[in-house]
């Protein structure tokens, strides 16, 4: 059973009158609940596969199913619904809006869809991320750790099923690394989302439970091929 899978995916970037090919032929499943991590030399083709993944990137070949639908078979307007609604991102950069204190931009994305928060999810959020006492906070009094948990929050805000995260830790030292991952784990499990998150850090890597590496936009090894 599978909640996401691409088939013989590729992605070619044109630069003048050479093509880059980022992404090549990559076929794969991904299980409900799942924490896999993708990882790889820089130029692998990590970043581009993740953002075709989440439906950020249209691919130059291939397909993406969601719960067997094709995900570019939407037209923008559905890609973009339904990114709000089932997929989270967490990026490298954080990417919260200076603007808002840390509670409202947990609150976005509800925001936008026009629904009202669940309360009681977003007390959870907040519990568990342990960043109730940093709400009424701009993110720039916020540390880089404390910033990428309301980043978390905010892709959980709208109960996705999958959780997209993209060199989460690339900004963090060690400790806040370490524990930005482990809550990455936790909220994974106790909510029951599928987690795929790029790195190239491959001790970060392990902690997954299934590790894809690429290398030059191919899969050169899959663990859960085991």
């Amino acid at each position: 059973m599978t909640i996401m899978r691409c088939d013989n995916l590729s992605k070619t970037f044109q630069t003048g009158e050479y093509a880059v090919h980022a992404v090549r032929e990559v076929s794969l499943g991904f299980e409900p609940g799942g924490f896999c991590a993708i990882t790889g030399p820089s130029g692998s083709g990590k970043s581009t596969l993740l953002h075709m993944l989440g439906g950020l990137e249209y691919p130059t070949a291939g397909k993406v199913y969601y719960e067997d639908n094709d995900l570019y078979q939407y037209n923008d307007n559905q890609l973009s619904l339904l990114r709000r609604r089932r997929f989270g991102f967490v990026f490298q950069a954080y990417n919260l809006v200076r603007e808002l204190t840390a509670y409202e931009n947990i609150l976005l994305p509800v925001m936008l869809d026009k629904k009202k928060p669940d309360q009681a999810h977003i007390d959870r959020l907040v519990d568990m991320l342990n960043i109730g006492d940093r709400l009424s906070h701009l993110p720039g009094a916020l540390s880089g750790g404390q910033q990428q948990r309301i980043s978390i929050a905010r892709a959980l805000a709208n109960k996705p099923a999958i959780l997209f995260a993209d060199e989460p830790t690339g900004n963090l030292d060690g400790v806040s690394g370490r524990e930005v991952l482990a809550l990455l784990r936790l909220v994974g499990q106790e909510l029951g989302v599928s987690l795929v998150l790029v790195t190239h850090d491959l001790s970060i890597a392990e902690q997954a439970d299934r590790i894809i590496r690429l290398e030059d936009g191919r899969v050169a090894a899959d663990s859960g091929d085991n």
